[in-house]
């Protein structure tokens, strides 16, 4: 039989990350959360100071954690630049559209302190952070492959354009077409390889 306050944790996460992804981020209050999971406002603050600390550990784990595992799953550093590009669009695509709570807290992330305050909790240095995909642009960049750009404008180049495609697949699901499919990823990250590399003359 498994401990009730390991069950009671899950109940506050799984029904924080449902709330996230249903109602939106700014809909999560600390009430609302303890009416939901059917648990005292009390257990939820014995565990968590308040919704930002809430936020940062949920950031940390669905974020820094799983996302960061999921992105780099079967990819390769020593990938060819087009092969590794594509794996990383792909999965990028399949874990947010799995996991939207996730995307949520992702899109909140990047325009507010929460990335941040993960990182300092974390102890999370400057490059870290999806290290493989840091030394295989580093690595195209040295064999001239791709353009060389600041490597903050390169991250931006690779992951803004298909977190934005995400953004928009799911702003069409309930509309009478969805316009963003694997096939559309595809074709998208296909350009923005292109962008990227150097035109061979």
């Amino acid at each position: 039989m498994r401990p009730k306050n390991i069950e009671k944790e899950e109940a506050i996460r799984t029904t924080a990350m449902r709330i996230i992804a249903e109602e939106g981020l700014e809909n999560l209050s600390m009430q609302k959360l303890a009416k939901e999971a059917n648990i005292s406002p009390r257990t939820i603050y014995l565990k968590y100071e308040n919704k930002e600390d809430l936020l940062v550990k949920l950031f940390i784990d669905e974020v820094i954690g799983s996302y960061e595992a999921a992105v780099l799953q079967d990819f390769n550093e020593a990938m060819g630049f087009a092969e590794g590009v594509q794996k990383i669009w792909l999965n990028v695509f399949h874990y947010f559209v799995a996991n939207r709570s996730a995307f949520v807290l992702m899109q909140y992330g990047k325009s507010s302190p929460l990335l941040n305050q993960s990182f300092q909790e974390k102890n999370i240095k400057e490059g870290q952070f999806f290290a493989p995909v840091h030394r295989f642009l580093k690595r195209h960049t040295q064999e001239g492959m791709i353009v060389n750009l600041p490597f903050e404008v390169q991250r931006a180049l690779l992951f803004a354009p298909v977190l934005e495609l995400v953004n928009e697949y799911f702003e069409h699901l309930n509309r009478p077409q969805q316009i963003i499919n694997e096939e559309r990823i595809i074709q998208s990250c296909q350009s923005v390889i292109k962008g990227m590399r150097i035109p061979n003359d």
